[in-house]
């Protein structure tokens, strides 16, 4: 990496043109056809619970959910993040871009969250035709501005669906380390529903990488300063937290999250889990292990990909969220081993080296704020 910063705006995108007055199913089959007859498409999944599968029964399931919302890291692609088995190709933003549009739009989020955003405008351009609105905050030393023709610096975004929410305000934090500002950052949101007019937040971020009993620490403290922002910001709205936190269920800052006495969370993917999988009863952990239980429901991978050093393979994405006023109504599941395929993500058939995370959430009438 170049130890010189090459500050370029965010104009690489600014040629694009959209025909106008797309709908959300016309847009994607136009995205199709930018991306050509020729592309593999994108990796099929599925909800957890298969009612979702039946569209009489997804319109039903629409009715008892107040929101859905989507959580994806971005990937910054060729230049930096070493994927050795993704065809070159694929990696490119041209090959890119209309896969993570397809990829975002396909679940009709109505809050999407992203993470190492480096092309907001386009992300804003496309997404804004379906009436979203976006707010975005860069890292204060993005790893993208040491890159030769970059698009300015990554950072993490915030979509707001405009037909269902409004945005009453949100804030931005620089996560801090031991009172020292760190490189990464965090969005929040506080939302208000049209058709019921409750309120509650929503917060993503993108923690410290890498692995060393170090930078574990480094994590943990930087969820403890997330926590307290989020305290002050949400007011104690109800609260969804999500992103890539680049931290195993075992690490410390998961269990500091979960742990959080003011703000009460819990994992979203875990819960359900462990729901549909009817082990409550018999779960050889108390009812005053929480973590325990969480980290044992928790997804076997939200990431899977292969660098020069290793096959890597494990969850570090989560949505959290606050259990005594949001209920988890369905999530989305992962591909499996044979779908994904040999090379793993990125691919020609899916746009990151980490999936989405897609959650249905139900606002509970004991919540006060």
């Amino acid at each position: 990496m170049s130890s010189d910063r090459l500050q370029h705006g965010d104009s690489q995108d600014d040629g694009l043109k959209l025909p106008t007055d797309l709908n959300i199913e016309k847009l994607l089959q136009h995205i199709k056809q930018l991306r050509g007859d020729h592309q593999l498409p994108l990796l099929k999944r599925y909800f957890l619970k298969p009612n979702h599968f039946d569209m009489a029964a997804e319109s039903v399931a629409d009715s008892c959910r107040d929101l859905r919302i989507k959580s994806l890291p971005n990937a910054l692609g060729q230049s930096i993040d070493g994927f050795v088995s993704c065809p070159q190709k694929a990696l490119t933003w041209a090959n890119r871009k209309f896969l993570i549009v397809e990829e975002i739009l396909q679940n009709q989020p109505d809050v999407i969250c992203l993470q190492e955003v480096d092309h907001f405008k386009f992300l804003q351009t496309i997404l804004g035709t379906q009436n979203y609105e976006g707010v975005f905050f860069p890292k204060p030393d993005s790893p993208c501005l040491y890159i030769e023709n970059n698009n300015g610096p990554d950072g993490c975004a915030i979509f707001i669906n405009r037909h269902k929410h409004i945005l009453r305000n949100f804030g931005t934090h620089t996560l801090e380390v031991w009172h020292v500002q760190s490189n990464q950052v965090a969005i929040a949101v506080n939302l208000i529903i049209k058709a019921s007019g409750r309120e509650f937040c929503v917060c993503t971020t993108h923690l410290k990488a890498r692995h060393s009993s170090l930078l574990s620490k480094l994590r943990n403290e930087q969820g403890r300063d997330l926590l307290h922002f989020i305290q002050k910001f949400s007011e104690g709205r109800p609260l969804l937290l999500c992103g890539d936190f680049n931290a195993e269920p075992i690490e410390p800052v998961y269990s500091t999250i979960l742990n959080c006495e003011f703000l009460n969370l819990s994992s979203a993917y875990a819960d359900l889990r462990r729901e549909l999988a009817k082990n409550a009863k018999n779960d050889s952990f108390n009812g005053n292990d929480k973590v325990q239980q969480s980290i044992r429901n928790e997804p076997p991978y939200t990431t899977w990909k292969i660098r020069e050093d290793s096959e890597i393979c494990h969850t570090i994405d989560y949505i959290f969220y606050s259990k005594d006023q949001l209920k988890v109504k369905n999530c989305l599941e992962f591909p499996s081993d044979n779908e994904i395929g040999k090379n793993r993500i990125p691919s020609f058939q899916y746009p990151s080296d980490h999936f989405s995370l897609v959650c249905d959430f139900e606002l509970l009438d004991s919540s006060t704020y």
